[in-house]
């Protein structure tokens, strides 16, 4: 009976260790088996491609399984992971291959020697994928945030240096609040360096200490996803050698039609620059504006060295003058007349008293009769259209404080209101109100120009009434409009 019994328990401790060792056997046959990724040796992706696929077959999994293609880490190490897509959940398992797609997160940091394999949700991973090509388990991957062209050295396509000296390059990021508008924006980035399009060993910032001439520029450095287009404009370094080394642009170019503003200059790119012309200094940046033909000069000192370079600029626009001072005075009663001589063709004339036009006056002369800030505009309409304007003050005998004009004669020489000279500053107030109150005028620094609209007299001479707040108190008086 004893023997009987322990014949019988060892049958159901073999059986139960059968049953045992079937399920580990089981569950250590599950497996995944990377195919070789077709044609693809590195992952090169951006805003404008993100898109991958990886193939692998499996066997004894459970349904229900999630599948989900793991990056390594940027040594190729897989102790610490990414996840590079939404899993993939096998609900039927009789296929025995599957498909996922995947993409690059946006902030990879880029690498030679990334690795690629799939985990499922029970903890099986694959071995890494290999390329269909040299069977190489090690993908250059790079994610390039910035896709675009870039400019360096303020996009000059030249730059100077000295015996001796050397000049910096560097990447330009005019606009830092606008997203993805330089590749500063993603301080991340590296830089591969070219002179004479022979890359720079060791230069991988956003500046390049120059100090031989040569052709430069900059790509953004992806590795083996470097795209050639993804590059800076090239600037041409030279040496300083005489006043050649210095060369001046005009926006407009030589001659040039004068209007506006005129034509901008611009000198060769250096540290700091002094304009001359006839003598006479112009200005102390590397651009200026000239409206007049002449002889323009600029000394550009580029660090230890100093050149200059000129042009004759020349314009095909016309030549105007004037026969009055910038400040001219005319006593009580007198009149001042003033012309204009041009070569213009068929020039037309606009005269103004203190920003007004004045009615009538369209011709090369004009009879100054009360005082006020003048204005005059030629133009030429034919041809190279554009225009010259010039401007001058007249003043008149000086009015007692205590004398304020109290009375306004529309058809009179001088339809506007007037005060003294002492009253015309940034200091002084003027308020005018209408008879019912309404606040017609409210200005600092009247300059005697009102009204500038249409008054309504409804069959009697309207009376307004004016404070005048300055520095010396408060006066206060009425004013009649009469025609």
């Amino acid at each position: 009976m004893i023997q009987k019994t322990t014949l019988s328990f060892f049958k159901v401790f073999i059986l139960f260790s059968m049953i045992i060792y079937t399920k580990q056997n089981s569950y250590a046959q599950a497996a995944i088996v990377p195919q070789p990724l077709n044609g693809l040796q590195k992952l090169c992706a951006g805003p404008s491609f993100n898109e991958f696929f990886a193939t692998f077959s499996y066997v004894n999994f459970p349904a229900g399984t999630t599948f989900e293609v793991e990056l390594s880490d940027p040594t190729g190490s897989f102790l610490t992971t990414t996840t590079a897509t939404v899993k993939l959940q096998v609900t039927d398992l009789s296929p025995t291959q599957q498909t996922i797609k995947f993409g690059l997160p946006t902030n990879l940091i880029g690498s030679q020697v990334y690795g690629i394999r799939v985990k499922s949700s029970t903890g099986v991973v694959s071995a890494r994928f290999r390329n269909s090509i040299d069977n190489a388990s090690d993908f250059p991957a790079y994610y390039k945030i910035y896709e675009s062209t870039f400019s360096i050295n303020k996009k000059n396509s030249s730059a100077v240096i000295c015996s001796g000296g050397s000049v910096t390059l560097s990447v330009d990021n005019d606009t830092p609040a606008v997203p993805g508008s330089s590749p500063l924006t993603y301080p991340n980035l590296k830089y591969i360096w070219y002179k004479d399009d022979v890359a720079i060993a060791g230069q991988s910032t956003k500046d390049l200490v120059v100090n031989t001439p040569g052709s430069y520029y900059a790509v953004v450095d992806y590795g083996d996803c470097t795209d050639n287009n993804i590059a800076s404009n090239r600037v041409v370094v030279s040496s300083a050698t005489g006043g050649s080394a210095v060369t001046i642009d005009s926006s407009l170019g030589n001659p040039f039609c004068s209007n506006g503003d005129g034509t901008v200059l611009t000198a060769t790119s250096g540290n700091s620059y002094v304009w001359t012309k006839d003598g006479k200094e112009l200005g102390r940046t590397r651009s200026i504006n000239a409206k007049e033909s002449g002889v323009y000069t600029v000394e550009v000192d580029f660090g230890g060295c100093k050149a200059t370079g000129s042009i004759n600029l020349s314009s095909n626009g016309f030549d105007a003058s004037i026969d009055v001072a910038e400040t001219t005075s005319i006593g009580e009663g007198e009149t001042l007349n003033v012309s204009v001589t041009t070569d213009a063709s068929t020039p037309s004339f606009e005269w103004f008293l203190n920003g007004n036009a004045i009615s009538g006056a369209n011709g090369s002369s004009y009879v100054v009769a009360v005082p006020g800030n003048y204005k005059v505009i030629i133009s030429q309409s034919s041809g190279c259209v554009s225009s010259r304007e010039f401007n001058f003050k007249v003043t008149g005998p000086s009015q007692p404080s205590t004398v304020i004009q109290n009375i306004i004669k529309l058809s009179g020489v001088n339809p506007y209101w007037n005060i003294p000279d002492e009253y015309k500053n940034a200091n002084t107030k003027v308020i005018i109100l209408s008879s019912n109150g309404e606040k017609v005028l409210d200005v600092v620094n009247y300059q005697g120009d009102w009204p500038q609209t249409a008054i309504d007299f409804k069959n009697v001479n309207p009376v307004y009434y004016y404070v005048i707040q300055s520095d010396t108190g408060e006066k206060k008086g009425s004013i009649t409009v009469i025609k």
